[in-house]
């Protein structure tokens, strides 16, 4: 499907190998003569296949080095990660997630790399929110390989059959041209938004308040979720509205992102909230019964204060206090971090590799003027209109230590609004209620 066709792994390694040969760097007396270096990296249990060849790929450039590649499943992963780490089992680098950074960084067991300027370097090629979420107190913690916000998409079709001759540009909007859908019956159920109380929730509901113009918490981090003025009252308002018109089903809590992607792939709904990478899957005939109907639009905006801001996330490489112990421990990591969320030989490669086997997003700016990734993202989607929602896309402003604890009482919160069982008002109170009680106690 992507046409990201001068790039792959067997091209790559076996350029790296013929330089390698050109240059005389491959076996020598010297390299023979010190024992290599070996560098611990975990993952969790995706693009196996991509990570190895690339190790690989590495190994043969940098001959003093070995990489101890483990994985572990995703469900699993940050509880293997947190046993290894109280344990003392060896590690050097692995992969972080955003959301878990203040808890490991607060317990010691992610390092800064502020003093490597092999890896700060990339920072300027590196977008604004990716960038504040691998940083805590002042301090930064890795570089980024993937990155991804929340998306809102809609399904041309649909539109095009009900008479709207262009999509929403606000939430009330979507309110008014789903109802209008729903009365040609061409969907029952024209909204759908997973707010079943899975991983993605957060981010879902987070993306709503944002383009309310509102926030969870002000900028001590203190509670103001249940402000109607700068919270996210407006938000769990219009979330009510559109249960109560009938665009958006009240089981939508129990509808997860997977199920989502079933229902709105099989041309059943008109709009959605999913992860942008989503759309190539949606976009995809093999995958898809909508195949080719599916468009993104820039975030709707809700009420007065509105924005067309999203949500993003990304995934990073950090580093363990373990890998700066001595001088060439500390150099070889930072060539494997350099080689995975920089540039290796001279290219962002894992970063258009992941993109082409995945369609998998990124945090480098340049990226989007790069002509094989524009062409990749032509086949499913508008590249220019990917790239500004990107430049709005913000850190969730939630993430602390305590942010697994809140965040099952928050999810639960909203939910009770779904089903009637609590004002917005109520149930963000509750939510910020508990939110400050967990931050006095951290």
């Amino acid at each position: 499907m992507s046409k990201l066709t001068t790039l792959d792994r067997r091209t790559f390694l076996k350029s790296t190998s013929a330089a390698l040969l050109a240059s005389g760097a491959g076996v020598s007396f010297s390299s023979m003569a010190h024992a290599a270096e070996t560098v611990h990296f975990s993952t969790w249990s995706a693009a196996v296949d991509l990570v190895q060849s690339h190790i690989s790929a590495f190994e043969a450039a940098n001959p003093d080095v070995k990489v101890s590649y483990s994985n572990a499943p995703w469900a699993q992963y940050r509880e293997s990660m947190i046993t290894k780490f109280v344990g003392g089992a060896p590690m050097d680098m692995l992969w972080v997630s955003d959301a878990w950074l203040p808890e490991w960084a607060e317990a010691g067991w992610l390092a800064p790399i502020d003093d490597y300027a092999e890896l700060t370097k990339y920072n300027a090629d590196t977008d604004d929110f990716s960038l504040q979420s691998m940083m805590y107190g002042g301090k930064q913690y890795g570089l980024t390989y993937y990155n991804d916000y929340i998306a809102f998409l809609y399904n041309e079709e649909l539109l095009e059959k009900a008479g709207i001759s262009a999509p929403p540009t606000t939430w009330d909007e979507v309110i008014e041209q789903s109802k209008a859908i729903k009365e040609k019956g061409l969907s029952a159920a024209p909204l759908m938004i997973g707010m079943a109380q899975e991983s993605w929730l957060v981010e879902f509901l987070s993306t709503l308040v944002y383009s309310h113009g509102g926030r969870f918490v002000d900028a001590d981090g203190n509670a103001i979720m249940g402000d109607p003025e700068g919270g996210a009252v407006a938000a769990a308002r219009w979330l009510k509205k559109a249960i109560d018109e009938g665009v958006l089903p009240a089981s939508c809590v129990e509808t997860g992102e997977l199920a989502t992607l079933k229902t709105f792939g099989a041309g059943q709904n008109a709009f959605t909230l999913v992860a942008k990478y989503r759309l190539r899957m949606l976009n995809d005939p093999a995958q898809s019964a909508a195949a080719g109907k599916i468009k993104q639009a820039l975030m709707p905006k809700g009420g007065e204060k509105g924005t067309n801001e999203t949500i993003g996330y990304i995934r990073f490489f950090g580093m363990t206090p373990s890998a700066q112990a001595t001088e060439s421990k500390a150099t070889a990591t930072v060539k494997l971090m350099e080689w995975f969320g920089g540039k290796a030989n001279g290219e962002y490669m894992l970063q258009k590799l992941l993109f082409k086997d995945l369609g998998l997003g990124f945090a480098t700016k340049s990226l989007f003027d790069d002509p094989e990734i524009r062409d990749g993202y032509s086949v499913f989607g508008d590249v220019d209109l990917i790239s500004q929602q990107q430049e709005l896309a913000r850190k969730k402003d939630v993430i602390s230590s305590w942010f697994g604890e809140w965040n099952d009482i928050n999810g639960a919160a909203w939910q009770r609004v779904i089903l009637g069982q609590a004002t917005p008002e109520e149930a963000l109170r509750a939510s910020g209620e508990a939110w400050d009680k967990l931050k006095s106690q951290a």
